[in-house]
């Protein structure tokens, strides 16, 4: 039997559900009522078959980025091959690295070539590829952990900055990480390239071999997993406020690496309470009950 992915306006009636598989996003456009409607259908037209065409490559895709090498045919696998290529000579990377983002982008530029919006999103689990007309703006709530309730802080993208793709990594998140953040949000050009980064820097937030930290190897966790016999962090146990903040610095060195070379726009790294911002502006505090926001992302 074929398998038809699940297509849906939300309860509010704005908001398009798209689900199939492990793929699950939420979308939202504004503009004029036709070019909405012609922009979810694009949509929707785009995301059926999307994640065959992944899973058609997902061998290539789970292996070692090659600088300058791509075995790739999907426009969506190349993407996200172009998105890790950058970090291929620095550490072990794949293009799994940056699947989220790279799906998020693909059915947000369907639903610009279908349409003039003022503003759009599309939302995959935290990694979200963002389109901002003139005036626009988009809020972006943060949460410290995706385990504890409610948004702890906002930020803010208008139109003038660069950033379009917002991603976030971390220990807590679907997918495993080498490092003990909590999470790790960054701001990038688009969202494939916010995906990969963030995987970078929470990778890089850690203590390494501190008794405290319990890590066990990916495939045991998760048989056919593209980091292989490589630790990844089960649990935190107690740390001194000095060992959160090398761990954090240690993130934030990367993470200024990765903004003095252009590959991003900024970053806010959170471990055990405590929070760093690498290039981004300020972060507000929710000092009363939290805004309605139009997105609240975590790992």
């Amino acid at each position: 039997m074929t398998r038809l992915p699940q297509i849906a306006l939300l309860s509010d009636g704005r908001r398009l559900h798209l689900q199939d598989g492990p793929i699950d996003l939420i979308v939202e456009a504004r503009g004029r009522t036709h070019d909405v409607r012609a922009a979810y259908e694009a949509a929707a037209g785009r995301f059926t078959g999307l994640l065959d065409e992944l899973c058609a490559e997902l061998s290539e895709l789970r292996k070692a980025v090659a600088p300058a090498k791509c075995m790739l045919n999907g426009v969506v696998a190349r993407r996200m091959y172009a998105a890790v290529a950058p970090y291929a000579t620095d550490c072990f990377i794949t293009p799994m690295a940056a699947v989220a983002g790279s799906v998020a982008e693909e059915i947000l530029r369907a639903m610009l070539d279908a349409a003039t919006l003022d503003q759009a999103y599309v939302n995959n689990g935290g990694d979200i590829a963002l389109h901002l007309g003139r005036g626009e703006h988009f809020s972006i709530g943060l949460m410290d952990r995706p385990d504890r309730a409610g948004v702890m802080r906002t930020m803010k993208v208008d139109a003038d900055d660069a950033a379009r793709g917002i991603a976030t990594s971390g220990r807590h998140g679907r997918s495993f990480s080498l490092g003990i953040a909590d999470a790790v949000t960054v701001l990038a050009a688009t969202a494939s390239q916010a995906d990969a980064a963030a995987t970078i820097i929470a990778n890089a937030v850690d203590l390494p071999g501190h008794s405290a930290i319990i890590r066990r190897p990916a495939n045991e966790l998760q048989p056919d997993s593209d980091l292989g016999a490589r630790l990844v962090t089960l649990e935190v146990g107690e740390l001194s406020q000095n060992e959160i903040a090398a761990a954090l610095e240690a993130g934030a060195d990367c993470a200024r690496q990765l903004f003095d070379r252009g590959l991003i726009e900024g970053a806010v790294l959170q471990l055990c309470g405590d929070l760093l911002v690498i290039g981004t502006k300020d972060i507000e505090r929710q000092r009363s009950r939290p805004p309605v926001l139009e997105n609240a992302v975590h790992a």
